[in-house]
């Protein structure tokens, strides 16, 4: 029986789950009270999204891989120098992966394509927000789509490069 949600996608994958990114806030998501203290100069708790680091060392100790892409230009929005700088610091030490399409000098090979996680190159969640970047949720697609979902992928992947990089000269 097929998944019908992201979780039980996230419970199930065997190989590789990618995110593809398009937002520039996403600040009602979720982590509100993080947000606020990074806003307000406080230091980023220890504990900070420890469920989520727990769960991608669980899939990456599997042997599975964990990535992302966020299409993004600069200058950050305040939600992006916080998703970067407190988020994704923090997701690597569970062994995320992040790439950064930055389209600040060239167009975005990718307009127009919504947020989205893929698992197994197969099975494909779109994530529906609001104009303020609430989560709205996600529609898992027929598997029939899976190709078109994973070109978007392999173009943003051919135009991102390795968050590390990019963040070493542009992070702030």
């Amino acid at each position: 029986m097929a998944p019908k949600n992201l979780g039980e996608l996230f419970e199930t994958f065997e190989r590789e789950a990618f995110r593809l990114e398009t937002l520039d806030d996403y600040s009602k998501s979720g982590n509100v009270h993080a947000y606020r203290a990074f806003l307000a100069g406080e230091p980023q708790p220890a504990d900070y999204n420890e469920a989520w680091v727990s769960e991608l060392r669980s899939h990456t100790s599997n042997g599975k891989r964990v990535y992302r892409v966020h299409i993004l230009s600069r200058p950050l929005t305040p939600y992006l120098r916080f998703e970067l700088g407190w988020g994704y610091q923090k997701n690597a030490t569970g062994g995320e992966e992040f790439f950064i399409l930055d389209t600040t000098e060239s167009p975005n090979p990718l307009q127009g394509v919504p947020d989205f996680w893929q698992f197994d190159n197969t099975a494909t969640g779109v994530m529906s927000y609001t104009e303020d970047g609430s989560f709205l949720g996600a529609e898992v697609l027929p598997d029939e789509r899976a190709g078109e979902f994973r070109a978007y992928r392999d173009t943003a992947m051919a135009h991102a490069v390795p968050f590390t990089e990019w963040w070493a000269k542009y992070g702030e």
